[in-house]
């Protein structure tokens, strides 16, 4: 596994913030850094393999990642990243405490992955292009640098779907962020987009046209390629067969199940149990 090192991103070794925008980002092996990292997808699809579990990205998903964590990118579409990096919450010289905004972890669970809503990627953009422009290793620079993180921490933390509450409100784009993130946790149960829908206050037609605009998918689809995402990692990591993997995941017909899962990744469930598509890599 490859190791990505600052030396190679940030301007000096004074810098504590370096930006390195990934447009697109293609498939990637997997590999871990000697620095942080905050993950801003900005558009397309993906899959993110972090510390061996599968998720989804879309537009809005936002993932942090610390400096022992492995990851990897695969099955990209048109997937554009901003990376935000640092070098660690300590290596601040300007700002303190920064640990208290970042993910926690607690009992062995990391919330690496959140969402946010399209306002708040507007907002953050701006942010983003200030720290590039404060490029020079002066310390007006590296001071400006690190008061921009900070804000651009505070508004990923306050408007992130964990902590979004009432001051979030009830708008489409938030609404639909909440039904992803419920599909993620809920892929294998049996979905009825209109009951769905109304759960989370959209309209089937908002609901159909956002998922569209922020994966490039239908709902349907979305849903498929998440329980088949799902379905992989469970193929590669676990001893049950695939009959019984195509159940667990809300596919009702094993048959079914393997013509759409060729269709997505180009093998057969049982090149995957096999690890065909690995010994060719």
């Amino acid at each position: 596994m490859a190791q990505l090192h600052g030396f190679d991103f940030f301007t000096s070794g004074h810098a504590s913030v370096a930006i390195e925008p990934r447009a697109p980002q293609c498939a990637f092996p997997e590999h871990d850094h000697d620095f942080f990292e905050i993950v801003i997808v900005e558009n397309g699809t993906g899959i993110h393999v972090f510390n061996g579990l599968p998720h989804t990205l879309s537009k809005g998903m936002v993932c942090f990642v610390r400096d022992h964590d492995r990851h990897l990118y695969e099955h990209t579409e048109n997937l554009c990243l901003t990376n935000v990096l640092y070098r660690s919450p300590q290596a601040f010289q300007f700002i303190s405490g920064l640990d208290k905004l970042l993910p926690q972890e607690q009992e062995g669970n990391y919330p690496s992955h959140w969402r946010v809503n399209q306002s708040v990627l507007q907002q953050a953009r701006p942010l983003i292009d200030q720290m590039v422009q404060c490029n020079s290793d002066n310390i007006h620079s590296i001071a400006s640098r690190e008061v921009l993180f900070m804000q651009l921490l505070v508004l990923l933390r306050k408007t992130s779907l964990n902590e979004c509450g009432t001051e979030c409100g009830k708008d489409n784009d938030m609404q639909l962020s909440h039904l992803i993130m419920w599909l993620e946790d809920n892929f294998a149960a049996d979905v009825n987009w209109e009951q769905l829908a109304d759960t989370f206050s959209l309209s089937l037609r908002t609901l159909h046209r956002q998922m569209k605009q922020q994966t490039g998918l239908t709902p349907q689809r979305y849903l498929n390629r998440l329980r088949l995402i799902k379905a992989r990692h469970l193929l590669r990591h676990s001893e049950g067969s695939v009959t019984d993997i195509a159940f667990d995941c809300g596919f009702g017909d094993s048959n079914h199940f393997s013509t759409l899962f060729k269709r997505e990744f180009s093998w057969s469930p049982r090149d995957i149990r096999q690890g065909r598509d690995i010994q060719l890599q």
